[in-house]
């Protein structure tokens, strides 16, 4: 084989090698492509402008594309999972109407809606919703969820209404009797009566005024900056200590059951206070002559219990999902007469939270009710088994709250 002819084959190989190499690397950058491309919900996203398919896959707010024809060309899997497009079409009247207004002027809109969740119509889905043109042909829907701001500006309001309308019957009934005390100046025992009167309504005032104050500072501060280890079972004897005139001037007994190593991390006072709530909750609404129980346990997981059992009317089923709700009474009448604030149990439910745990409720019309308070524990070592020590009352105490290896005691 001469030289030249040695030269040519040589070129050919050469091309042919570089020829293959071009197509592997045209083949690797258009695996890379099809990898990162995001897959299209409908056909004709490739006439939309390049990018948008990658900015809707990663919104966290609904996305929405209309094409001329109002069909949803791609969308954002939070307006599918918001149910504002189904089976490629936008599911609300109320957002197609704005996307042609703004397809016939192509003036870009915001409006505030309340639209159904689903076909049934029976829950509401409040959003923001701002509609732009997109290219010549589409229109850009971005609708964002507002039904928690709403509800939270719902409570607010709320919440400053019945603060308004409570703390306007301790006032008003306060201004009442001193005005009935200046009239009646000159008989002493019609000043005693009203000054008597004065004092409850100031002591009712007050404890309403604490209350607020406790469950807004419970609202801001989520965690505790000094939490110190603090023993329930003491918190809780100091509880029934602070409810035993309030539970003798209706002779009903208090029993009170607990357990060794019911150590929690938080405020000693705040969880006195919880437990008080629950205690004064069950004695205000128990019959004379009637028994509330408290147990402190410790359970799995580390955690540790404390149960408040009564042997009242109990709750309505339609009531047990309320009840934890500021100024909701289940009596309005009745807890009025006996005092009631209507945030006991509000504050409850915020200590447990702040505490990391839960409150809940077990109740039957005609059988009672049992409020548990569960909270992580926070124990030095393994609980030792600890020998029951009764006292002669013990057997008479629920069976909720009974439990092997526990502590009685009947202040």
């Amino acid at each position: 084989m001469d030289a030249t002819t040695a030269a040519v084959l040589g070129g050919i190989a050469g091309m042919a090698l570089t020829g293959l190499a071009a197509l592997a690397v045209l083949a690797v950058r258009l695996s890379g492509r099809q990898q990162r491309r995001v897959p299209e919900t409908m056909e004709g996203t490739s006439s939309l402008p390049a990018g948008v398919a990658d900015v809707l896959a990663v919104l966290s707010s609904s996305g929405i594309v209309l094409d001329s024809a109002d069909a949803v060309v791609n969308s954002s899997p939070a307006a599918v999972s918001h149910g504002l497009v189904r089976g490629g079409e936008i599911v609300h009247a109320e957002l197609l109407a704005i996307a042609r207004q703004v397809r016939r002027d192509g003036i870009i809109r915001e409006a505030e809606l309340e639209l159904s969740r689903g076909p049934m119509g029976r829950t509401s889905l409040v959003v923001g919703a701002r509609v732009a043109p997109l290219g010549d042909s589409h229109v850009l829907l971005l609708v964002d969820d507002r039904s928690q701001a709403r509800r939270v500006e719902e409570i607010r309001r709320d919440f400053v209404a019945n603060v308004s309308h409570e703390l306007k019957t301790p006032v008003g009934g306060i201004a009442l009797l001193a005005e009935a005390v200046l009239d009646a100046h000159d008989d002493p025992a019609a000043v005693s009566r009203f000054a008597k009167r004065m004092q409850v309504e100031s002591a009712r005032l007050t404890r309403l005024v604490q209350e607020i104050v406790d469950l807004s500072r419970l609202q801001v501060a989520d965690t505790f900056k000094d939490p110190e280890r603090v023993d329930l079972a003491a918190a809780a004897r100091e509880a029934v200590e602070r409810s035993r005139l309030a539970a003798e001037d209706k002779d009903i007994e208090l029993a009170l059951v607990t357990a060794d190593d019911c150590m929690v991390w938080g405020e000693p006072e705040l969880l006195t206070t919880a437990i008080r709530n629950l205690v004064g909750n069950a004695i205000a609404y128990s019959e004379a002559h009637t028994r509330v129980a408290v147990k402190v346990s410790t359970g799995a997981g580390d955690l540790v219990m404390v149960a408040v059992t009564d042997q009242g009317q109990g709750i309505a089923q339609v009531d047990q999902q309320r009840i934890f709700e500021r100024f909701y009474r289940v009596d309005d009448a009745r807890s009025r007469s006996t005092g009631g604030t209507g945030l006991g149990l509000a504050i409850v439910k915020h200590v447990c939270a702040n505490h990391g745990g839960e409150v809940t409720v077990w109740s039957e019309t005609g059988r009672g009710s049992t409020f548990t308070m569960r909270l992580p524990g926070a124990p030095l070592g393994r609980p030792r088994a600890v020998a029951a020590r009764h006292t002669a009352d013990v057997h008479t105490i629920p069976d909720t709250i009974s439990a092997p290896g526990a502590r009685a005691e009947v202040p």
